[in-house]
């Protein structure tokens, strides 16, 4: 039987794909350096059965065109705003991606991100190193704190739900907005009340967004939004950046309109508006939310799966389309 070929765009830990090399059923294309560039892709797509694609790559329809043979797109990331899954289903490729690995490392980091914010933890560090920067004092670098505040979770699937649990032990009320509302119990184990978005928005003492990117969400926290907020607010984004507008969250920030923010994804991404790297109340990184050895090798493990049982005949474990 012939191989069939996977390429994969970025040169990842070879542990992820043990399993799969092991069927001697698949031959694997990896880059040599850190990634493929696009026009190494348009190059080497041509003749192979599987696109691995990273979450940052934009599978669009000119990419689609060259993959004659492409059979399934399986990419490395629960988000898939970076392909065109109308266009994929119109020549017949399955899109599938890795939902499961994703969920604890993303609320963990939408939660120390949170807890960074409320005690200016990266704020009186890099104060620290500059002398002369930082006031010693009772009444100096006061936070908020978390417990018994509110906190609002826009999104309440895995995520928000991993997030909940999470700002339940350390003490915190929680208040969510959904597409739909839970069923009771899932309320009652994270003793979550469900609210319209103008509710969480006004009442809420943190907000933290956990939701996809979609036509309905994009641009969802803008300067109307803004408004309606508290001015002790802030505000954590551990799902798409453009779900923030970045123009008016700037403005909302350099007012002291909200009273802070945290970042892991950015509107622009890798660019990050220029009036967010000098302002003191917000903390960001360099999308990290799955940036841990075990999950980077998880995301691979399941990626590989969806190829393997696609081939099989078999229902993917999670499919898109």
């Amino acid at each position: 039987m012939m191989k069939k070929k996977i390429l994969v765009t970025y040169k990842l830990p070879a542990e992820g794909f043990s399993k799969i090399l092991e069927t001697n059923n698949f031959e694997l294309i990896f880059p040599k350096e850190k990634a493929f560039s696009r026009e190494e892709i348009f190059d080497k797509i041509k003749d192979v059965d599987v696109l691995l694609s990273m979450f940052n790559l934009k599978v669009d329809a000119e990419m689609i065109d060259q993959g004659k043979q492409l059979k399934i797109i399986s990419n490395f990331g629960v988000g898939f705003n970076n392909i065109d899954i109308k266009y994929a289903e119109s020549k017949n490729i399955v899109v599938t991606n890795t939902p499961d690995p994703v969920v604890e490392p993303t609320a963990e980091l939408a939660f120390a991100l949170m807890a960074n914010l409320a005690r200016r933890i990266s704020e009186c560090d890099k104060k620290l190193r500059i002398p002369g920067a930082t006031r010693w004092g009772v009444l100096e670098n006061l936070g908020n704190g978390l417990y018994g505040k509110r906190l609002g979770i826009i999104g309440m699937g895995r995520i928000g739900q991993s997030i909940a649990k999470r700002a339940l032990a350390a003490g915190m009320t929680i208040f969510y907005n959904n597409r739909h509302q839970l069923d009771k119990a899932t309320e009652e184990k994270f003793n979550a009340q469900y609210v319209t978005l103008e509710e969480l928005l006004a009442e809420s003492e943190y907000i933290s967004i956990s939701t996809p990117l979609t036509e309905e969400t994009h641009h969802l926290i803008d300067k109307d939004a803004f408004a309606k907020m508290r001015r002790d607010v802030n505000i954590i984004n551990t799902a798409r950046g453009a779900i923030i507008k970045e123009k008016d969250l700037a403005e909302a920030l350099a007012t002291k309109r909200i009273a802070g923010a945290a970042m892991d994804v950015y509107e622009f991404e890798p660019q990050i508006t220029e009036e967010l790297l000098s302002l003191d109340n917000v903390v960001m990184v360099p999308h990290i939310g799955t940036a841990t050895i075990s999950a980077r090798n998880e995301m691979s493990e399941y990626a590989c799966e969806n190829i393997m049982r696609f081939f099989k005949g078999e229902k993917p474990l999670s499919r898109v389309i």
